[in-house]
């Protein structure tokens, strides 16, 4: 396939780029912002092995709604991962803004030159949680039928996109994947780290994390599995950061009025990955796609 991608240089990006090149699909990389060292690398190894693949970069900002048409012309699918990654850096309305057009004009443009594989970057904060003052569960653990009780306006954005895509493939017959991405670590040890220190973001977004080369992965089964229309998938490890304390004794203690309605045995994590491992074909530990 070709695959346009959208925040071709950040770090899922280069991620699925990589991947991408190595499956022997061609890449039309997209981003505001200049190609950046790791994305020339790559391209430069892939030019070394002789692979049949190829790249190329577009320099474009989202907001810009024809010159995406024009990048995604000749695309089989897109990867939609552009937007501003948290709540933190920017002005509420600026990060809220930025991120439902960015995601509007992606799946609106591919609409346009009849794209119809697309696979875009949504967040398990779409329910609530890291970034809301208090979040609210109804049950542990959560799978993708859970209410959202965004408050945040990048929670807010992330839930926007996933109903611009139910309003995409109804109206255009297109097949999309929302990935509700946790949060993303080079290796576990590095998720273990995080967990060994004091943190109410952590806690409030459950302990979770996902592995880069998996959510590379989950990317490109979302614009090539067998499903058809929208569909919300939460990705994320199978089990929590914390080493030492049992799931159960953290949702005791820090959650103790939401019931327990599946297995939270061990260091299970909070997320359900049922859906993703039936429609996608994706587990977390999987070595290959």
């Amino acid at each position: 396939m070709k695959i346009a991608i959208t925040g071709g240089n950040g770090r899922i990006g280069r991620a699925v780029i990589k991947l991408a090149l190595g499956e022997g699909h061609c890449v039309v990389s997209i981003d505001c912002l200049r190609s950046k060292n790791p994305i020339t690398d790559i391209i430069d190894r892939f030019r070394r092995q002789d692979s049949i693949a190829d790249i190329k970069h577009a320099q474009i900002d989202t907001s810009d709604y024809d010159a995406l048409v024009d990048a995604f012309r000749g695309c089989d699918a897109l990867i939609h991962l552009a937007a501003i990654p948290s709540p933190n850096d920017h002005s509420d309305h600026f990060v809220h803004n930025n991120n439902t057009v960015s995601s509007y004009n992606a799946l609106r443009a591919a609409a346009d030159i009849g794209i119809e594989r697309v696979c875009q970057a949504s967040s398990i904060n779409a329910i609530g949680g890291a970034y809301s003052r208090s979040p609210h569960y109804e049950y542990f653990p959560l799978d993708e039928k859970h209410p959202s009780y965004n408050e945040d306006p990048y929670s807010l954005s992330k839930y926007i996109c996933e109903l611009q895509a139910d309003s995409m493939a109804r109206r255009f017959d297109m097949t999309i994947a929302s990935l509700r991405i946790h949060s993303v670590v080079q290796r576990r040890e590095d998720a273990t780290q995080w967990g060994d220190l004091p943190n109410s973001q952590i806690e409030k977004q459950l302990w979770g994390y996902v592995r880069i080369d998996a959510t590379a992965r989950a990317c490109l089964l979302g614009v090539s599995a067998k499903f058809s229309g929208h569909e919300v998938f939460y990705i994320t490890a199978p089990d929590t950061m914390i080493k030492n304390i049992s799931s159960l004794e953290l949702a005791a203690k820090y959650f103790p009025d939401v019931p327990i309605t599946g297995n939270l045995s061990g260091n299970r994590g909070f997320f359900s990955c049922k859906k993703a491992e039936e429609l996608l074909g994706w587990r977390h530990d999987d070595k290959g796609v």
